[in-house]
């Protein structure tokens, strides 16, 4: 079983969600938690109000929504929904939220079971639970439990096999009309923004282009730039934008710019621990393996579950490097780990750089042999060319060198008996 749990500051958008698959025949409310009846016999407003009015008792609480999944392998399809609510039960009770009101939903418009609680994190006496690294915490020790005591296949052991499990977006998804085009986007989104740790937008979609999606803010002077403003958009196999970008705000998770700079301040302390994973991962790339070019620290990484992520310009010269670290789900841009990780010292440490300048240097003196070449006889060999290069580069001079004008004399010294005079 794995868990996901999102928080947000409506709890309304997260709610219209799953009653919109209901109505179009894609999900169905299997039961419910501290309802004073049966939630499936209230009216879908009803439903609604009585998280409403506990949000209400602390206006103070801001992301009072929670939205929770449970997902389960593909091979448990047919449990029944009466232990899928025993599961809701427990879970809910493991981490606190026993006493909270709560509606749950079983999708089917997946490959693989799950269900979906929503809930709010005050309580009837007003006082907020505390949400500050649940996941980690009781939800990893709640989703133990219920394996064992539900005989469910573990989550940990799948992810030792398949490190991540996010289906790319397809842009032929287009074809089926705006609905289709954001729910493959969304798909992306809501595998990618929870569960990695990312300090820019940049580092963002550097995860987000693996699976053929993109943020947006704009040039910097855009309407949108400058009122903060994010769109999600798809990229083809080539990695180029089409089709119309979608507003953030229209995703029921809202991964506005707003909310994602509050996971930017959470993430730069929360994947400190991991950094030196993938400087130790690089170095050891490097000490064991003849690696002459990105692509091959690439492919060397890539055995551990990290992907690195270039960055070209349009004469396809490297400026930028970011690593992914599928395993620890953290993102660190090269020059944040140092210069030996930056896209400048991995090329040096590759030994394109010195290449590049050793090979402008030939380049140009060998035009300027042939311009000058009076006849074949003049023809200037390699190892005269080489000698050439090398004078070229030699220093002008060396700092040992001191012109005789600037010596100081030596004082003679005077022998036994002599004198000035």
């Amino acid at each position: 079983m794995v868990a996901v749990i999102n928080t947000g500051p409506s709890v309304r958008s997260i709610f219209n969600y799953n009653e919109n698959k209901i109505e179009a025949g894609k999900a169905e409310l299997i039961g419910d938690g501290n309802y004073p009846a049966t939630a499936s016999k209230l009216l879908k407003d009803s439903r609604l109000k009585l998280l409403l009015k506990q949000l209400e008792l602390n206006a103070n609480v801001k992301r009072g929504s929670v939205h929770i999944s449970l997902n389960f392998d593909s091979s448990e399809s047919n449990m029944h929904k009466e232990k899928l609510m025993e599961i809701a039960h427990a879970y809910m009770a493991k981490i606190g939220f026993a006493s909270q009101p709560y509606l749950v939903y079983q999708h089917h418009d997946a490959g693989h079971p799950h269900i979906h609680i929503v809930s709010v994190k005050v309580k009837s006496d007003g006082k907020r639970i505390d949400m500050q690294n649940i996941g980690r915490n009781q939800s990893e020790t709640a989703r133990k439990e219920i394996e064992k005591v539900f005989n469910l296949v573990p989550a940990q052991g799948r992810q030792k096999e398949k490190t991540l499990d996010i289906k790319s977006a397809k842009s032929s998804v287009l074809e089926y009309g705006a609905a289709e085009t954001k729910k493959a986007i969304a798909a992306v989104l809501n595998a990618v923004i929870p569960n990695y740790k990312y300090t820019t937008i940049g580092e963002l979609n550097a995860v987000l282009n693996l699976y053929n999606v993109t943020a947006l803010q704009g040039s910097k002077d855009s309407r949108m730039f400058l009122h903060k403003g994010l769109a999600y958009q798809f990229l083809n196999d080539k990695k180029q934008p089409v089709g119309i970008p979608l507003k953030a705000s229209s995703f029921y998770m809202k991964p506005t710019l707003a909310y994602l700079e509050i996971k930017f301040a959470a993430n730069k302390t929360g994947r400190n621990p991991h950094l030196k994973r993938i400087k130790n991962a690089v170095d050891l790339a490097f000490m064991q393996n003849r690696i002459k070019t990105v692509s091959d620290l690439d492919r060397i990484l890539i055995q551990d579950g990290i992907k690195t992520a270039e960055r070209r310009n349009e004469q396809g010269i490297l400026y930028g490097l970011t690593y992914i670290d599928h395993k620890t789900k953290c993102v660190f841009n090269g020059s944040s780990l140092g210069k030996p990780y930056s896209a400048s010292g991995i090329e040096e440490r590759c030994g394109i750089k010195s290449f590049r300048a050793s090979s402008a240097a030939v380049k140009i003196l060998e035009d300027d042999a042939l311009k000058n070449k009076p006849s074949q006889s003049s023809f200037i060999s390699a190892g005269e060319l080489q000698k050439i290069i090398d004078s070229v580069l030699q220093p002008e001079f060396s700092a040992d060198f001191i012109p005789s004008e600037l010596k100081r004399k030596k004082k003679r010294k005077k022998g036994k008996g002599q004198s000035d005079y």
